[in-house]
């Protein structure tokens, strides 16, 4: 009795400890955000929310611009790229052999596994050839492909889970592969889709390099780098805005995150877990 005490005792303590250590810097992010200096820790608390105000309604911050093109951009990308995994996911674990789907997915891991910096200078080229610099398009082909692998590889997990007896029934009942699809995997698939696309999402939103390097302009700069160059707007380190802006950024992943919460624990673990 006295070592079952002591395990939870252990486990409750080392829960508190991994929660407070993870929302730290969050927790200081907020606080700073509503302080009006930034070394309140020395000088004292005051509250305001004259930050917020700043980084709203300062044209030259450009911050719902910012904010605007990181949920499009973002949203554009993490939709196509779940819907090609999904796609690729059904041809893989249902169309394809083992063997075959096997090279698949070596092939698209190792394409993954290249830096960003080292393709970062052929696709400024590319995209400069094509006349896309400064646009959404320049952002949202880069993520796609970048974001492939990790979608692709959730999905199969988790289709490879479903019955195919499933299959062989919608077929048997005069259904085609494409209304299988729609009408069976996908249905059973949601948690699996719904975490796909929240990650994706997340990657897209949180992007720096390509960012900085393919746009030029709040017109399609996202808002990694938009916060990033407040400090050059202003000659100095507005630690007040930054934390502001940072907080109003990370808005829209936390509601999503907690809105589906269910659906992404459920697409995350069901593909480990056999039967």
């Amino acid at each position: 009795m006295r070592e079952e005490k002591l395990k939870f005792l252990l486990i409750i303590t080392f829960s508190i400890f991994m929660i407070f250590f993870c929302l730290l810097p969050f927790i200081y992010m907020v606080i700073t955000s509503f302080s009006k200096q930034p070394d309140y820790l020395f000088s004292g608390f005051n509250f305001t929310f004259d930050n917020y105000y700043s980084v709203i309604t300062t044209r030259s911050l450009h911050f719902i611009d910012y904010l605007r093109n990181s949920l499009i951009i973002s949203g554009i990308s993490a939709f196509v790229c779940v819907s090609i995994s999904a796609l690729s996911a059904y041809a893989i674990t249902r169309l394809l052999s083992f063997k075959y789907a096997s090279i698949i997915l070596l092939f698209t891991l190792a394409t993954s596994m290249f830096p960003q910096i080292s393709l970062v200078g052929y696709l400024f080229k590319f995209m400069s050839m094509l006349g896309w610099i400064n646009t959404y398009f320049a952002l949202i082909f880069p993520y796609i492909a970048l974001t492939l692998p990790l979608s692709l590889w959730i999905l199969v997990s988790y289709f490879s889970q479903i019955p195919k007896e499933l299959d062989k029934a919608a077929l048997i009942d005069g259904c085609s592969h494409w209304q299988v699809l729609y009408k069976v995997v996908l249905p059973l698939s949601v948690p699996g889709l719904f975490s796909t696309l929240l990650l994706a999402f997340i990657f897209a939103f949180n992007e720096f390099m390509f960012a900085l390097i393919l746009t030029i302009d709040h017109n399609a700069r996202t808002i990694p780098v938009g916060i990033a160059l407040f400090q050059g707007l202003h000659g100095e380190i507005p630690w007040g805005t930054i934390m502001s802006a940072s907080t109003i950024a990370t808005l829209p992943v936390v509601i999503l995150t907690i809105i589906f919460q269910r659906h992404i624990v459920q697409g995350l673990t069901r593909g480990a877990i056999k039967g």
